[in-house]
């Protein structure tokens, strides 16, 4: 029985080009993504031309378009339907085996046996202070569990004050407490030119304008930056400067520099999220020991520890805006779990939280060194210690055809065109080498994403 979509309405970037050919790619991009799948049925051309307020014979025409590249099938008095088995379903050959979702960026989950003894004991003796663990903690963190995220933070060279330091439910939600003090509705943030997804969501939440600043081999071009600064007033620079997702560019010592001297001209607050600076061994000092005072500093546990242990520590630039934001916590998450809380602050004062990101560490490392024997040479960007890849695609491929292909076998990827702010979005596309697939699915998988790189679509195995 086909499944109704009728409330499916897709995401345009306006002025890219013809709208026809913009819903046209939505729809490609849309299953790439798994955001529709095989036999769902489309809006009716009139609703979907109401919904985005244009005409009907624009959406009669993207309809068209899609359907002349093999995306829709259409039936007079049924309906537009996303193609089933022509041209989205498994082939017989790989329908059996597992699904392996490249698509979200977790770490692996290399816990040796001793390891996970310990973490069980630790978590264990949480219960002794279960009365204290249900009640309502101190907006911000209780006062032991900022003391332990002041020590964790200088593993990456930061002395905060825990007075200065909140403990929050994960960096989704410290992005959005930052956001909400720093950036009214309507305002500008500026960024990448490609970001971390989550900072578009938030900003399409708070109807935020997000300016993508282009890059260079060192990071965000500094002028571009200034040139932003003048022209658009913004209120916050937010930018991941070591493993940048998606790319996983480490931006330099010098234009770290240069980024906060720049803010500092104008006045900009930086938003420095270090959800992976913890994995290098080595890697340039954060903005906020160069800026401290107009850096807010956000570093989660999730890529770092383990991707179920939802807290980030917020390092404020000063006692005012660290109690703007305690308000800004309060009002949007209240506060971090109490038990989630607890355990982060035993197993960082116990050392255990070094073990494991030793081991996440050690895991991604021998996990790139498969990606390098088995991938093109200089057909993607890595870092050594990362766990996912950025895939430049050859000329004879696109993005969202590429995406589909691999989903068609079973393999989860994520196309550019999520990470993109403005402009057209590159043909690449980033894969997580992480999660709880082994090494073994890891390399099948990229096995099979080579073979696709090197040969074009039309060689590939037909889809049955």
């Amino acid at each position: 029985m086909p499944k109704n979509a009728t409330g499916w309405v897709p995401k345009l970037k306006k002025g890219q080009g013809p709208v026809y050919k913009l819903i046209a790619d939505a729809i490609a991009a849309d299953i790439a993504i798994g955001r529709l799948t095989a036999e769902q049925r489309l809006p009716a051309q009139r609703a979907l031309a109401d919904a985005l307020g244009i005409d009907f014979t624009t959406v009669a025409r993207a309809y068209a378009e899609a359907h002349k590249r093999g995306l829709v099938d259409s039936t007079v008095g049924r309906g537009t339907f996303v193609c089933g088995k022509r041209a989205l379903a498994i082939p017989r050959a790989v329908a059996t085996r597992p699904q392996v979702d490249l698509s979200m960026n977790m770490p692996p989950e290399p816990f040796t046996p001793d390891l996970l003894r310990q973490m069980r004991t630790s978590m264990a003796a949480i219960g002794d202070d279960m009365p204290g663990l249900l009640r309502y903690q101190d907006f911000g963190g209780a006062p032991a569990d900022r003391a332990a995220g002041a020590l964790w933070l200088r593993r990456r060279g930061l002395a905060i004050e825990p007075e200065r330091l909140l403990v929050v439910p994960g960096a989704q939600a410290a992005l959005l407490a930052i956001l909400s003090t720093v950036a009214p509705p309507g305002s500008v943030v500026c960024c990448e030119a490609l970001t971390y997804p989550g900072l578009r969501a938030l900003a399409s939440l708070m109807n935020l304008r997000l300016v993508g600043l282009p890059m260079d081999g060192e990071g965000i071009d500094a002028l571009a930056f200034a040139a932003a600064c003048a022209q658009y007033a913004p209120r916050a620079l937010y930018c991941n400067p070591t493993l940048l997702n998606p790319t996983t560019q480490t931006m330099s010592a010098q234009r770290r520099a240069a980024l906060v001297q720049v803010a500092r001209h104008y006045g900009v607050p930086i938003i420095e999220d270090d959800a992976y600076g913890f994995l290098p061994r080595s890697s340039p000092p954060p903005l906020a020991a160069i800026g401290p005072e107009l850096t807010y500093y956000v570093a989660g546990l999730a890529k770092c520890v383990g991707a179920g242990l939802r807290l980030a520590y917020i390092a404020a630039p000063d006692a005012a805006s660290t109690a703007r934001l305690a308000a800004a916590v309060r009002a949007t998450t209240v506060m971090a779990a109490p038990f989630t809380a607890a355990l982060a602050t035993r197993w960082i004062n116990e050392g255990i939280a070094d073990l494991a990101l030793a081991a996440i560490r050690k895991e991604s490392m021998a996990r790139q060194r498969l990606a390098a024997r088995i991938l093109p040479p200089d057909s993607y960007l890595a870092q050594p210690e990362g766990f996912h890849l950025w895939i430049r695609l050859p000329p004879q491929w696109d993005r969202l055809a590429l995406t589909a292909h691999l989903r068609a076998t079973g393999i989860g990827v994520v196309p550019s065109d999520a990470f993109a702010v403005d402009g057209e979005a590159p043909q690449a596309i980033r894969v997580c080498i992480g999660g709880v697939a082994s090494q073994q699915e890891i390399a099948q998988a990229l096995h099979r994403i080579a073979e696709a790189l090197r040969q074009p679509p039309l060689e590939l195995p037909a889809v049955l």
